[in-house]
């Protein structure tokens, strides 16, 4: 993972070189910001960020705000940092497009864990693969869905839920299944972050979104009519 290159966007300096430290034992390239204004200074003029890691109190420009700017114009993966564990911050951050949420205090080794998961899963997909079910066709080389041959806009977390849910045609998934598969780790939160994310998908799929099958009491199935 020589010099990929990862912004750490904080206002605290001590926790800057705290994250820096162990991305860099990694083999990572850190670089870093103190505020949101410098943090899209440097995303602006780096085209190669591959992960930002954002808190979200922070002046002049907070997280949320660094986060919808960015979302305006990348689809690279976010981490939020928070001090605060409250359930509508944690789906704040999913609404606009957040990959993960950790809340402070945090293991820097479970971060760095989930860095590595969400770059491998960038990294790791196939050349060439296209998955077509019921009209949606998905181009995970591309990073692109269509459907009905018109290209619709998902994000990180939205795209790989959906190659779950159509590799996975008929099968009854529970949320915990799809959180263990799809997010690649232990996941520690609120299983309903899968129905956040299931209901923002359904919404971009259209008709479409009817192929996501709500199973009650345990999770979904995706099952063309």
């Amino acid at each position: 993972m020589d010099r990929i290159k990862i912004l750490v966007v904080d206002d605290e300096s001590r926790m800057r070189k705290l994250v820096r430290d162990f991305l860099e034992r990694e083999g990572f390239r850190v670089l870093e910001a103190a505020d949101g204004v410098e943090a899209m200074e440097r995303f602006y003029e780096d085209k190669d960020i591959a992960l930002l890691i954002l808190d979200v109190m922070m002046p002049n420009m907070d997280g949320w705000q660094v986060c919808r700017e960015v979302r305006q114009s990348s689809k690279v993966p976010i981490i939020m940092l928070t001090a605060r564990a409250e359930e509508r911050d944690e789906l704040q951050g999913f609404e606009l497009g957040v990959d993960e949420y950790i809340s402070k205090p945090f293991s820097p080794k479970i971060l760095v864990a989930r860095v590595t998961a969400i770059l491998r899963r960038v990294n790791a997909l196939d050349a060439g693969q296209v998955i077509d079910a019921g009209g949606i066709s998905i181009d995970k080389a591309a990073h692109q869905v269509k459907i009905d041959g018109k290209e619709i806009e998902l994000s990180y977390k939205e795209f790989e839920l959906l190659s779950y849910f159509i590799e996975n045609q008929g099968i009854a998934l529970s949320r915990e299944k799809i959180l263990n598969s799809v997010w690649n780790y232990d996941y520690f939160g609120d299983a309903r972050t899968i129905d956040t994310h299931v209901k923002k998908l359904r919404s971009k799929l259209g008709e479409k979104g009817g192929y996501i099958r709500t199973i009650w009491g345990m999770g979904y199935k995706f099952e063309v009519e």
